[in-house]
C-alpha cells in the first residue's frame, strides 16, 4: 500500500477523483500552503489532500465575536478544528493536483485542482504553519458487473436529471455526453447529483466501483421519486432548509 505525506486542505464538501475544484484561497495557512505548493515546478504534480470535515469549521473565525464576544480569535494551522483535529475530519479524502495557481495582488490566490487518488487519513501534523497529513493510498477496485450496473446508473441519472430540470423549470440540455466508464460514472454521479455531505463521503468511502454504483442506482430512484412527488421544492433546497425542531 502506497503511503504518502501531503497538505491537508480541509472542506466542508467531498472531493471525487476525476472531479475539477475551483478554490478561493485567502487564509494565512493556506496562502501559506500555496506558496509552497508554487515553488514545485509547473510540470510536476503540486499535490495536496482535501478531506471533508466532519466537526469545526472550514473558515476560523477572524474576529472577536464568533461566538464569544470576548474570546480572541483562532489562530494557526488547526484553528476551528479542536485540539486532536484528525478527529475533526472524515476518514478517508481525496489527492488533488493544482494544475492552476495564481496570485492575486492582495496575496490570496486563485487556485484550480483536480481530484486525483481516493486516500485515507493516518495522521494529521499542526507543528507547522499548515496541516500536513500521513496518507494510505486507496486502491480502485471494480467489484462485481460493474459495466452493467454503469449503464443502469446512468439510465437512471439522465431521468433523474429530467426530474431535476422540470422541478427547477428549466431546460435540460439533450448534447451533453456522458461517459461510460464505470469508474468515471460512479465518481461523476456522486459529485453531480444533489445529495448531503454525508451521504457523498459514505459514497467515496465505497470500497469498490460495483457497490459505489449500486448504492447511486438505489440513491437515484429515491431522489427521482421524491422530485417526482415534490415539484414545487426541488431536492437542492430540501438539503438547504433547517430541521424543524417542533
Amino acid at each position: 500500500m502506497t503511503t504518502v505525506r501531503l497538505p491537508l486542505f480541509p472542506l466542508n464538501s467531498v472531493l471525487f477523483p476525476g472531479l475539477v475544484l475551483p478554490l478561493n484561497v485567502f487564509e494565512a495557512r493556506y496562502r501559506a500552503m500555496m506558496h509552497e505548493l508554487v515553488k514545485i515546478p509547473e510540470d510536476e504534480p503540486r499535490r495536496f489532500a482535501v478531506v471533508a470535515i466532519r466537526d469545526g469549521h472550514e473558515v476560523a473565525p477572524s474576529a472577536p465575536g464568533l461566538p464569544d464576544q470576548t474570546s480572541p480569535p483562532e489562530r494557526g494551522p488547526a484553528a476551528g478544528f479542536g485540539a486532536e483535529p484528525l478527529k475533526a475530519f472524515h476518514s478517508v479524502g481525496c489527492i488533488a493536483d493544482a494544475a492552476n495557481v495564481r496570485e492575486r495582488p492582495d496575496g490570496s490566490f486563485e487556485v484550480l485542482a483536480t481530484g486525483t487518488t481516493r486516500v485515507r487519513i493516518d495522521a494529521v501534523d499542526a507543528s507547522g504553519p499548515f496541516l500536513m497529513a500521513d496518507l494510505e493510498e486507496l486502491p480502485e477496485e471494480p467489484g462485481e458487473e460493474a459495466g452493467a450496473l454503469a449503464a443502469g446508473v446512468l439510465r437512471s441519472f439522465r431521468n433523474y436529471q429530467k426530474q431535476l430540470a422540470g422541478a427547477r423549470e428549466r431546460s435540460l440540455s439533450s448534447a451533453a455526453e456522458l461517459p461510460d466508464d464505470p469508474s468515471v460514472v460512479s465518481y461523476l454521479v456522486a459529485a453531480a447529483a444533489v445529495l448531503d455531505t454525508p451521504t457523498k463521503q459514505r459514497l467515496l468511502e465505497t470500497g469498490d466501483i460495483a457497490s459505489r454504483l449500486r448504492a447511486e442506482l438505489k440513491l437515484l430512484r429515491r431522489e427521482t421519486a421524491v422530485i417526482r412527488h415534490l415539484p414545487s421544492l426541488p431536492a437542492i433546497d430540501l438539503t438547504r432548509n433547517p430541521t424543524s425542531l417542533n
